[in-house]
């Protein structure tokens, strides 16, 4: 078996100090960056592979950050991710990847293991059903946790997330603007703080304007295309149809066109939809889908910033911080069709 290169290795055979290798391979600024890239070169060019373990026994550190979301397969995630990633980036942090799909047994494993691993953080959307003793536990253990798109009531940390009654009003007002009156709602549940605040959103809005709530225009549930897709075909069966539809996500808007344009009518005349999150499909989709920008990315940077300063003694202030939507205006909405 080939000996193991050490640090000393390294430092004899470009004359420097073990110290400064060391301090060199952790990107300390108090090695000039020529001298950096002259020693991380020899250190792979002798195979030379940084001891994390050994280094978290001496920083109290293992570099370590645990992300958890529902689904990475959904772009609004997607787009999270990206931020955090680049923000970590920058701090030269590794980060961990789980999805828990709304299991809080998996994302209680994956907290539990990364506790094992000496994980420095966590930034989680936590699984419906989430105790706050879980997020708890991860505090307790000197782990800070940094909550992203949904809250959980009774817990101390920060919780970045968009103003979702804010936006999905946004939407619903933006319709009502139109002339629409009867406004469906399609996607979301009730066992989310997410679900929760976008449907308070609709309801405020119908409400302020003066129309009527019906439940019968509420679809809960739908969060994919298919999912959209399979309400439109329950909406067009309606005896009253409605005339414009405010839609959980993207996803679920773009796959309720779908359902509309299959039905023979076409999305933005016959029937207006407004999405939620303002994807990279949205502006593509045929119609360009309205939608509402939710800062996917902001939210993303913003926990990764708070997290990394509470590890170097900071402190982002517990509580909701809660980013504005905007509105992006496109072509799968129009006015009321007044029909004969």
């Amino acid at each position: 078996m080939a000996q193991k290169v050490k640090l000393s290795t390294i430092a004899e055979t470009l004359g420097l100090s073990t110290a400064t290798v060391s301090l060199a391979l952790r990107d300390s600024p108090l090695v000039a960056a020529v001298t950096r890239d002259k020693i991380k070169e020899q250190a792979r060019a002798l195979g030379y592979i940084y001891n994390r373990r050994a280094a978290s026994l001496r920083t109290s550190r293992s570099g370590i950050i645990g992300v958890v979301v529902h689904d990475i397969m959904n772009p609004f995630y997607g787009e999270i991710l990206k931020a955090i990633e680049a923000e970590l980036d920058r701090d030269k942090q590794t980060f961990i990847l789980s999805n828990h799909y709304d299991s809080v047994e998996k994302q209680r494993d994956f907290i539990e293991t990364l506790l094992q691993l000496g994980g420095d953080g966590v930034i989680m959307s936590p699984a419906i059903g989430t105790p706050p003793q879980d997020i708890q536990l991860a505090e307790d253990n000197n782990m800070p946790a940094i909550l992203i798109a949904r809250s959980i009531e009774g817990l101390d940390v920060p919780i970045f997330r968009g103003d979702d009654a804010y936006g999905i009003a946004l939407a619903t007002n933006h319709l009502i603007g139109l002339g629409h009156r009867c406004i469906a709602m399609v996607g979301g549940t009730d066992q989310t703080s997410t679900g929760r605040d976008r449907y308070q959103g609709y309801v405020n809005a119908l409400r302020k304007a003066n129309i009527d709530v019906d439940p019968d225009l509420r679809i809960p549930g739908p969060r994919s295309k298919q999912g959209g897709f399979e309400a439109a075909v329950h909406l067009l069966s309606l005896p009253q149809k409605p005339t414009a539809v405010v839609c959980w996500n993207d996803l679920v808007a773009i796959g309720m066109m779908n359902g509309i344009a299959r039905a023979g009518l076409v999305p933005g005349v016959d029937i207006s939809v407004t999405g939620y999150d303002d994807l990279e499909e949205a502006s593509i989709a045929t119609p360009a889908l309205t939608t509402v920008w939710n800062g996917q990315a902001e939210v993303g940077r913003s926990a990764a910033r708070a997290l990394l300063d509470k590890l170097s003694g900071s402190h982002e202030p517990d509580g909701i911080h809660l980013i504005k939507p905007e509105m992006r205006i496109r072509q799968s909405t129009g006015p009321l069709r007044v029909t004969a």
